[in-house]
This record gives C-alpha cells, structure tokens and sequence, in this order.
C-alpha cells in the first residue's frame, strides 16, 4: 500500500480546503444529503482534498468530523501542506491551535479559535493524519492536493501508506545538504542580517532576497512529496504578501503542461467565485469562476478559498465570496456551503485565446537562477540517492 491511494467506484462528492471552518463543513455536508453519520441516500462517497486545519474557528473539530468519516468508511482523505507541517511539528500561520509558539502572533490576525490542549488528543490527530495518503486515482479520475506531477507520484507510489513524514524529512535532509554545498545557506544567513525583520510584517517590504527564493526552489528539486502538496513553483519578479508572508517564488500553473486525458480535481490555490479574479501569481486570472482548466480542459481546482474567512470576519471584511464548495464527480456540479448549486464549465472544451490562463510573464527566465530553472523540471530522487546538479492575498 503506498502513498497513491484507488478511489472506489461509484458517485463522489470532493470537498476543498477547509483550513478549520466546521459551520461551514456541516452545512456543506447537509446540502450534499448527508446524515450525522455520513451516510447518503444515492451511496455517495465523501473525498477530502486535504487542509483540513489551520486559521479557523475549529480546526480540531474538522480533524475529528473527517476522522470518523474515514474511519466508518463514509469517506478518503488526502494530506495537503497543512496537515504535513503538524506531522513534522512544523509551526507556520494559522497553527496556533496546535504549536503554542505560534498562539500568540495567530491571535493577533485570526479570531479566537479553538485549541488542542490534551496531549492524548495532540497525540491522536497526528496518529490519525499519518495513516493518510498523498493521492487517490481511478481510471477516470485522479485527486491530489496541489499537482499531479509524474515523477513526483512516481517517486510517492515507491514509499509505503504511514511513511509520508519519514519520507518527506529525508528528502528534506538531502535538500539541506544540497542548499549547504551550493552556499544558500551562508547566503540566507548573510541576507537575514541585511533584512532582520520579521518577513511576516506586511508593513515592511524586503528586497528581494535570492537566496531565500533559492532555497524555496531547492526543496523542490529533492522533494516529490513537497511538489504535491505544495505545488511547482518559480522565481518571483518581486517580494509579494501572500498567506501572511513575504514570498519570493510563486506557484507554477503546472496544469496547463498537463498532457494526460485523466482529469485531476486539487485544492490549495484559493480559488474565487468572483469574476475576474486573479491570485498573487496571476493565476485564474482570465478564467471563469466555475471553469475546467488547463491544457485539455481537465483539471478543477476546488478550493474556494473558505480559508480566508477567518482573518476577513477579523478585519471587519466581507466573507460572501470566501466559501467551502464540494465538486459532484461524474456530475461536475459545484455545491457550497449556502447550499447554491453550479454547474462547472468548458470540461474538456478545447482552449480558446481568450479562455487559456496567461503564462508568467517572459520575464522570470531571464532573471532566474539554476535552481529557478530546474525547478519545474527537476526530478526528485529518492530517500537517500542524491539528485544531479543541475525550483496580502491568502496563499495555501
């Protein structure tokens, strides 16, 4: 059994990022038809693309809620970055029901939010988390967190169901030894002298600082299980806010080099059923809200960017657009939390001028480094084989 899970036959109803809002999983659950146990009347199945936790009211009672889904057989569920940081007590933004080093900065830009504070429950949610996969397929569907790169899954169906945190700190390990040998890290050091602030102060601007977009696109090099939950990435024109941090790589629309006739359905790019909408990165932005996308048309993001409600009910902000949404497969209807429906759009409709995403500007290839290079491209070795030398909007 390993990393890359079957889906089971039948109807599917796959549910985006959640990032701790439970009012919103429930009512999403109701609108779909399900009871308090998970059952449906038509034997649909319940998918959880991962980011179950982080940023909202409830992220210990979402854990619990899917956990006992799954564990009944009402539903799978896939691990996304967030759920990997808490495996490898990995504090970063919105973590501050579980790491106490991060309660105090959390609170500041989220609303009070519920904590884990028994060690047997702590304890639980990380035993529970590890039995998770990184991705489910089936032949007319595939389910991942951030992108379905092949050498990537090839690199995750080679290590065993259990072993997703063993995995990914080994391949961490390499990372770092390679960041080492190429002077990242002495260059690293040497900018964080230059910039000491905080690079999670809005109010401050960085330069941009190299290295640290180096090491950013190192990781993806050496890491499979990194590029599939957190996507593939490239080096940024300039330092941007996004999720709470200053950012110097920016996500690659790995999608629109995505050849196979299996459609993928994602999460983790926070998605807006706003019209016109563009992330950070340019992403989605001349996309319809409720479109397929890609280069045949086929792959759905399905993260609707509920995990931004938090932080915006805090800052007195409008939440209308900042929803949960489950995608019906074979279906392809959107539900949300508010009970709307919506049709999805242009599945497999071959790409016109104005429908195609817009690529990154030119621009990045001449400014890039060799690790920005690679970093679409680099194949990802691994445990313990070294690669050839040779990548204040809310961000997953």
């Amino acid at each position: 059994m390993s990393l890359i899970q079957p889906l089971p036959q039948g109807p599917l109803d796959i549910v985006g990022d959640i990032h701790g809002e439970l009012p919103a999983l429930n009512a999403l659950l109701q609108h779909l038809g399900y009871d308090a146990r998970g059952r449906h009347p038509q034997g649909r199945t319940l998918v959880f693309v991962g980011d179950f936790v982080d940023r909202g009211p409830d992220s210990p009672g979402v854990v619990s809620l899917v956990q006992g889904l799954v564990q009944t057989g009402r539903a799978l569920a896939i691990l996304g970055n967030h759920e990997i940081n808490l495996l490898r007590h990995d504090p970063k933004d919105g973590s501050g029901w579980f790491f106490a080093a991060r309660l105090q900065s959390d609170l500041r830009k989220y609303p009070g939010f519920a904590r884990c504070h028994d060690k047997s429950e702590r304890s639980e949610i990380l035993r529970f988390l590890s039995t998770l996969p990184l991705g489910l397929e089936r032949s007319d569907l595939r389910v991942i967190h951030a992108a379905w790169h092949q050498p990537s899954i090839a690199q995750a169906r080679g290590q065993l169901l259990g072993n997703a945190r063993l995995a990914y700190d080994a391949w961490e390990r390499q990372a770092s030894q390679a960041a080492e040998e190429k002077q990242i890290t002495a260059r690293m050091q040497a900018e964080n002298e230059q910039w000491p602030h905080s690079l999670e102060d809005d109010s401050r601007r960085p330069p941009f600082l190299q290295a640290h977009c180096d090491n950013e696109l190192n990781k993806s090099c050496f890491n499979p299980l990194k590029v599939l939950t957190t996507g593939l990435e490239r080096q940024a024109h300039t330092p941007f806010f996004a999720g709470n941090k200053w950012r110097f790589v920016q996500r690659h629309p790995w999608w629109d080099d995505y050849e196979d006739d299996i459609p993928v359905v994602m999460g983790h790019y926070w998605r807006s059923t706003q019209a016109q909408h563009r992330t950070e990165e340019g992403l989605f932005a001349s996309l319809s809200p409720f479109a397929w996308h890609g280069r045949k048309n086929n792959v759905f993001c399905v993260d609707f960017s509920v995990g931004a409600r938090a932080q915006a009910r805090k800052n007195g902000k409008d939440t209308e657009h900042l929803r949960l949404a489950a995608l019906r497969w074979p279906e392809r209807e959107l539900v949300f939390d508010d009970g709307q429906h919506q049709a999805t759009q242009l599945f497999e409709r071959p790409q016109t001028q104005t429908q195609a995403v817009q690529p990154l500007a030119a621009a990045n290839s001449s400014s890039a480094t060799a690790a920005h290079r690679g970093a679409t491209h680099c194949p990802a070795q691994a445990p313990n084989k070294r690669a050839p030398s040779h990548s204040s909007s809310p961000r997953g």
